[in-house]
């Protein structure tokens, strides 16, 4: 049984379609174990919750340095004996230390087919907008494995969604979540839950795929 963790950092939408493709059947081999968010607040832990699932917060502004708020971090994940870690909208830089403790075990979920509007800057709407402003006719979302570098670690899945006519940034970002989020993420947790991934050389090899 795969130990997941999941890191927040709002509304938990990503979060809520893990919770129900765990109760569905669709993930298995599968126990959330925890949900850990850095702000307090935030309709994400209200999820949690409601499924029943241990939800704290660790937030950088009860710390007196960046130091030990990541080792608050990183204790508190060990504390849940993870055996996979999710970044499920969550806007913290995950520190270094976490990273080499848990190789090729932390995922994260991206608004766009990596390598395009990816890396220091763009997260959430602005990634939508930049798509608009440069004109693209297909965006996507992208699940990958978390190394040391801003969104450049082993690609999982990926899944375009066609922009259309009179898309907004905020348009695209709620159709980007229901075609390509909401699948991927799932759909990725149960790939590796199942033994079907394996990172060989920065590549991913899925079996069956």
């Amino acid at each position: 049984m795969l130990r997941v963790v999941v890191l927040v950092s709002g509304g938990g939408t990503n979060l809520q379609a893990i919770i129900d493709a765990v109760e569905s059947g669709q993930i298995t081999n599968t126990e959330l174990v925890g949900v850990i968010s850095n702000n307090r607040g935030v309709y994400a832990l209200e999820r949690a919750r409601k499924a029943g699932i241990r939800e704290v917060v660790v937030s950088p502004k009860d710390y007196e340095s960046r130091e030990t708020f990541h080792a608050a971090l990183l204790e508190r994940v060990d504390s849940m004996r993870a055996d996979l870690i999710v970044l499920a909208g969550c806007l913290v830089v995950i520190p270094p230390e976490m990273i080499r403790r848990y190789p090729n075990r932390i995922i994260n979920i991206h608004p766009s087919l990596i390598p395009a509007f990816c890396g220091t800057g763009f997260y959430g709407l602005k990634v939508h907008e930049a798509a608009l402003e440069r004109g693209v006719k297909v965006v996507g979302a992208t699940v990958h494995f978390v190394d040391e570098g801003t969104d450049t670690g082993p690609i999982l899945l990926q899944k375009a969604v066609a922009v259309q006519e009179g898309d907004t940034a905020e348009s695209l970002q709620r159709r980007v979540m229901e075609q390509a989020e909401w699948v991927l993420l799932p759909q990725a947790i149960d790939l590796i839950a199942n033994n079907r991934v394996t990172v060989i050389n920065h590549k991913v090899i899925v079996k069956g795929a």
